[in-house]
Protein backbone atom coordinates (compact mmCIF):
# COMPACT_ATOMS: atom_id res chain seq x y z
CA UNK A 1 0.00 0.00 0.00
CA UNK A 2 1.10 3.75 -0.61
CA UNK A 3 1.19 6.44 1.94
CA UNK A 4 -1.70 8.00 0.54
CA UNK A 5 -3.69 4.91 1.20
CA UNK A 6 -2.21 4.69 5.16
CA UNK A 7 -4.28 8.01 5.34
CA UNK A 8 -7.49 6.39 3.73
CA UNK A 9 -6.64 3.09 6.03
CA UNK A 10 -6.87 5.47 9.80
CA UNK A 11 -10.86 5.61 8.97
CA UNK A 12 -10.46 1.83 10.48
CA UNK A 13 -8.89 2.75 13.62
CA UNK A 14 -12.19 2.50 15.39
CA UNK A 15 -12.69 4.23 19.06
CA UNK A 16 -11.92 2.05 22.04
CA UNK A 17 -14.34 3.91 24.21
CA UNK A 18 -13.14 3.36 27.80
CA UNK A 19 -14.56 5.58 30.60
CA UNK A 20 -15.80 7.85 27.62
CA UNK A 21 -12.74 8.18 26.58
CA UNK A 22 -12.19 7.45 22.31
CA UNK A 23 -8.43 5.57 21.49
CA UNK A 24 -8.84 6.85 17.80
CA UNK A 25 -6.53 9.36 16.16
CA UNK A 26 -6.40 13.19 17.03
CA UNK A 27 -5.28 15.97 14.57
CA UNK A 28 -5.16 18.58 18.15
CA UNK A 29 -1.93 20.53 18.65
CA UNK A 30 0.55 19.47 20.64
CA UNK A 31 -0.81 19.55 24.17
CA UNK A 32 1.18 21.31 26.45
CA UNK A 33 4.23 19.67 29.18
CA UNK A 34 3.20 18.16 32.16
CA UNK A 35 3.92 19.41 35.23
CA UNK A 36 6.07 17.71 37.66
CA UNK A 37 3.33 16.10 40.17
CA UNK A 38 1.99 14.37 36.72
CA UNK A 39 5.07 13.68 35.82
CA UNK A 40 5.64 11.62 38.66
CA UNK A 41 1.83 10.58 38.53
CA UNK A 42 2.87 9.32 34.94
CA UNK A 43 6.07 6.92 36.34
CA UNK A 44 4.06 5.47 39.12
CA UNK A 45 1.16 4.75 36.59
CA UNK A 46 3.66 2.69 33.76
CA UNK A 47 4.99 -0.58 34.30
CA UNK A 48 7.88 -1.99 36.09
CA UNK A 49 10.50 -4.14 34.27
CA UNK A 50 9.20 -8.03 33.56
CA UNK A 51 5.76 -6.47 34.77
CA UNK A 52 3.12 -9.32 35.43
CA UNK A 53 -0.07 -8.75 33.51
CA UNK A 54 -3.20 -9.97 32.52
CA UNK A 55 -4.18 -9.97 28.67
CA UNK A 56 -7.83 -8.50 28.33
CA UNK A 57 -10.17 -7.88 25.07
CA UNK A 58 -13.29 -5.83 24.19
CA UNK A 59 -16.47 -7.50 24.75
CA UNK A 60 -19.84 -6.10 23.82
CA UNK A 61 -22.81 -5.50 26.52
CA UNK A 62 -26.20 -4.30 26.14
CA UNK A 63 -27.51 -2.87 29.54
CA UNK A 64 -31.64 -3.24 30.08
CA UNK A 65 -32.01 -2.00 33.28
CA UNK A 66 -33.72 1.43 32.59
CA UNK A 67 -36.29 -0.71 30.03
CA UNK A 68 -36.87 -2.91 32.45
CA UNK A 69 -38.42 0.22 34.73
CA UNK A 70 -39.96 1.49 32.34
CA UNK A 71 -41.82 -1.78 31.46
CA UNK A 72 -42.55 -2.14 34.73
CA UNK A 73 -44.03 0.90 35.03
CA UNK A 74 -46.25 0.49 31.82
CA UNK A 75 -47.34 -2.86 32.98
CA UNK A 76 -45.75 -4.56 30.08
CA UNK A 77 -45.71 -8.45 29.59
CA UNK A 78 -43.46 -9.51 32.25
CA UNK A 79 -42.50 -13.00 30.38
CA UNK A 80 -41.48 -10.79 27.06
CA UNK A 81 -39.39 -8.62 29.54
CA UNK A 82 -37.76 -11.75 30.90
CA UNK A 83 -37.03 -13.09 27.17
CA UNK A 84 -35.38 -9.61 26.34
CA UNK A 85 -33.25 -9.78 29.25
CA UNK A 86 -31.81 -13.52 28.12
CA UNK A 87 -31.12 -12.47 24.81
CA UNK A 88 -29.17 -9.61 26.06
CA UNK A 89 -27.28 -11.63 28.56
CA UNK A 90 -26.05 -13.33 25.41
CA UNK A 91 -25.23 -10.65 23.55
CA UNK A 92 -28.03 -10.82 21.17
CA UNK A 93 -30.15 -7.30 20.42
CA UNK A 94 -33.38 -7.77 21.77
CA UNK A 95 -36.18 -7.11 19.58
CA UNK A 96 -39.44 -4.53 19.69
CA UNK A 97 -42.58 -6.32 20.74
CA UNK A 98 -45.28 -4.49 21.51
CA UNK A 99 -46.82 -6.40 24.65
CA UNK A 100 -44.33 -4.35 26.10
CA UNK A 101 -46.86 -1.39 26.57
CA UNK A 102 -44.26 1.16 25.31
CA UNK A 103 -43.59 2.55 21.68
CA UNK A 104 -40.54 1.46 19.51
CA UNK A 105 -38.75 5.05 20.30
CA UNK A 106 -38.72 4.39 24.12
CA UNK A 107 -37.59 0.60 22.98
CA UNK A 108 -34.49 2.14 20.82
CA UNK A 109 -33.87 4.39 23.74
CA UNK A 110 -33.57 2.01 26.77
CA UNK A 111 -31.51 -0.84 25.34
CA UNK A 112 -28.19 0.56 25.52
CA UNK A 113 -25.18 -0.89 23.77
CA UNK A 114 -21.64 -0.67 25.60
CA UNK A 115 -18.34 -2.10 24.70
CA UNK A 116 -16.88 -2.84 27.91
CA UNK A 117 -12.80 -4.81 29.22
CA UNK A 118 -12.80 -8.48 29.85
CA UNK A 119 -9.70 -10.74 31.36
CA UNK A 120 -9.40 -12.97 29.24
CA UNK A 121 -7.93 -15.09 32.32
CA UNK A 122 -4.27 -15.41 30.45
CA UNK A 123 -1.52 -13.58 32.10
CA UNK A 124 2.24 -13.32 31.10
CA UNK A 125 4.97 -10.82 32.02
CA UNK A 126 5.54 -7.80 29.75
CA UNK A 127 8.26 -7.00 28.02
CA UNK A 128 9.36 -3.96 29.12
CA UNK A 129 12.53 -2.64 30.56
CA UNK A 130 12.45 0.84 32.60
CA UNK A 131 15.58 2.78 34.40
CA UNK A 132 15.62 6.17 35.69
CA UNK A 133 15.08 8.24 32.20
CA UNK A 134 13.04 5.81 30.13
CA UNK A 135 10.61 3.00 29.70
CA UNK A 136 10.98 0.98 26.84
CA UNK A 137 8.49 -1.84 25.24
CA UNK A 138 9.96 -4.78 23.56
CA UNK A 139 7.82 -8.23 22.49
CA UNK A 140 6.92 -11.55 24.10
CA UNK A 141 3.89 -14.11 23.79
CA UNK A 142 1.17 -12.60 23.53
CA UNK A 143 2.00 -9.50 22.63
CA UNK A 144 2.11 -9.98 18.85
CA UNK A 145 4.72 -6.92 18.34
CA UNK A 146 1.94 -4.32 19.20
CA UNK A 147 4.14 -2.16 21.28
CA UNK A 148 7.96 -3.08 20.52
CA UNK A 149 9.88 0.40 20.03
CA UNK A 150 7.75 2.37 21.70
CA UNK A 151 9.36 4.05 24.43
CA UNK A 152 8.36 6.79 27.46
CA UNK A 153 10.56 9.73 28.15
CA UNK A 154 10.13 9.86 31.75
CA UNK A 155 11.34 13.40 32.45
CA UNK A 156 9.48 14.56 29.82
CA UNK A 157 6.41 12.11 29.42
CA UNK A 158 6.99 12.03 25.45
CA UNK A 159 6.28 8.72 23.65
CA UNK A 160 8.26 7.83 20.85
CA UNK A 161 7.20 4.78 18.48
CA UNK A 162 9.94 3.23 16.37
CA UNK A 163 7.67 4.46 13.10
CA UNK A 164 10.12 7.72 14.14
CA UNK A 165 6.96 10.02 15.27
CA UNK A 166 6.31 11.24 19.15
CA UNK A 167 3.72 12.77 21.08
CA UNK A 168 3.22 14.34 24.40
CA UNK A 169 0.81 12.36 26.94
CA UNK A 170 -2.35 14.63 28.25
CA UNK A 171 -4.58 13.58 31.62
CA UNK A 172 -7.77 11.58 31.25
CA UNK A 173 -10.35 13.25 33.15
CA UNK A 174 -11.74 10.97 35.68
CA UNK A 175 -15.13 9.28 35.32
CA UNK A 176 -17.23 8.02 38.77
CA UNK A 177 -20.21 7.27 36.40
CA UNK A 178 -20.10 3.88 35.22
CA UNK A 179 -22.65 4.10 32.44
CA UNK A 180 -19.98 5.83 30.24
CA UNK A 181 -17.56 3.04 30.69
CA UNK A 182 -14.84 2.10 33.79
CA UNK A 183 -14.37 3.82 36.56
CA UNK A 184 -11.24 5.48 36.12
CA UNK A 185 -9.45 7.18 38.81
CA UNK A 186 -6.88 9.10 36.92
CA UNK A 187 -4.83 8.19 33.36
CA UNK A 188 -2.87 9.77 30.54
CA UNK A 189 -3.44 9.29 26.89
CA UNK A 190 -0.87 9.83 23.64
CA UNK A 191 -2.56 10.35 19.96
CA UNK A 192 0.19 9.95 17.61
CA UNK A 193 -0.51 10.74 13.70
CA UNK A 194 2.61 11.33 11.53
CA UNK A 195 3.64 10.71 8.08
CA UNK A 196 7.10 10.65 6.44
CA UNK A 197 6.86 10.30 2.64
CA UNK A 198 10.69 10.20 1.77
CA UNK A 199 10.71 7.47 4.06
CA UNK A 200 7.54 5.72 3.12
CA UNK A 201 6.42 5.52 6.96
CA UNK A 202 3.42 6.31 8.87
CA UNK A 203 2.03 5.84 12.22
CA UNK A 204 -2.16 6.35 13.58
CA UNK A 205 -2.40 5.43 17.13
CA UNK A 206 -3.33 5.87 20.87
CA UNK A 207 -1.72 4.61 23.68
CA UNK A 208 -4.04 5.03 26.88
CA UNK A 209 -2.59 4.47 30.15
CA UNK A 210 -5.82 4.36 33.12
CA UNK A 211 -5.68 3.41 36.62
CA UNK A 212 -9.10 2.11 37.37
CA UNK A 213 -11.41 2.96 40.68
CA UNK A 214 -10.34 -0.28 41.77
CA UNK A 215 -6.64 0.59 41.68
CA UNK A 216 -5.54 -1.66 38.65
CA UNK A 217 -4.23 -0.13 35.95
CA UNK A 218 -4.98 -0.47 32.07
CA UNK A 219 -2.51 0.30 29.53
CA UNK A 220 -4.18 0.05 25.65
CA UNK A 221 -2.32 0.47 21.96
CA UNK A 222 -4.36 1.08 19.01
CA UNK A 223 -2.53 1.37 15.95
CA UNK A 224 -2.00 1.24 12.44
CA UNK A 225 1.34 1.82 11.00
CA UNK A 226 3.42 1.73 8.04
CA UNK A 227 7.33 1.18 7.02
CA UNK A 228 8.77 0.77 3.90
CA UNK A 229 5.31 1.82 2.42
CA UNK A 230 3.82 -1.66 3.32
CA UNK A 231 0.71 -0.82 5.95
CA UNK A 232 -0.24 -2.91 8.18
CA UNK A 233 -3.69 -3.89 9.89
CA UNK A 234 -4.91 -2.81 12.35
CA UNK A 235 -3.20 -3.36 15.83
CA UNK A 236 -3.67 -3.39 19.59
CA UNK A 237 -2.85 -4.82 22.92
CA UNK A 238 -4.76 -4.58 26.08
CA UNK A 239 -3.49 -5.49 29.57
CA UNK A 240 -4.13 -4.40 33.02
CA UNK A 241 -1.78 -4.54 36.29
CA UNK A 242 -1.30 -3.25 39.53
CA UNK A 243 1.58 -1.29 41.12
CA UNK A 244 3.43 -1.19 44.48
Amino acid sequence: MTLARLLCATALVSGLLVAGHGFGASSAPSPASLSPALLTKLSALLPQTAQPVTLLERRASISTVQLEVQVASAGGDPAVLRQIAVSAARGIKPVYDERLNISREEFKKYVVFQETLASTGKSFRLAVTRDATRVTFGDGPSMNGVLRGVSIDLKTGEMRSPEGFGARPVPVPPNTDPSRGLEVRAGFQWRVFGTNVAQGRGLNGTLSLLQLSSGRIVLAYNRISMMDNKVGDRAELIVDYTRP
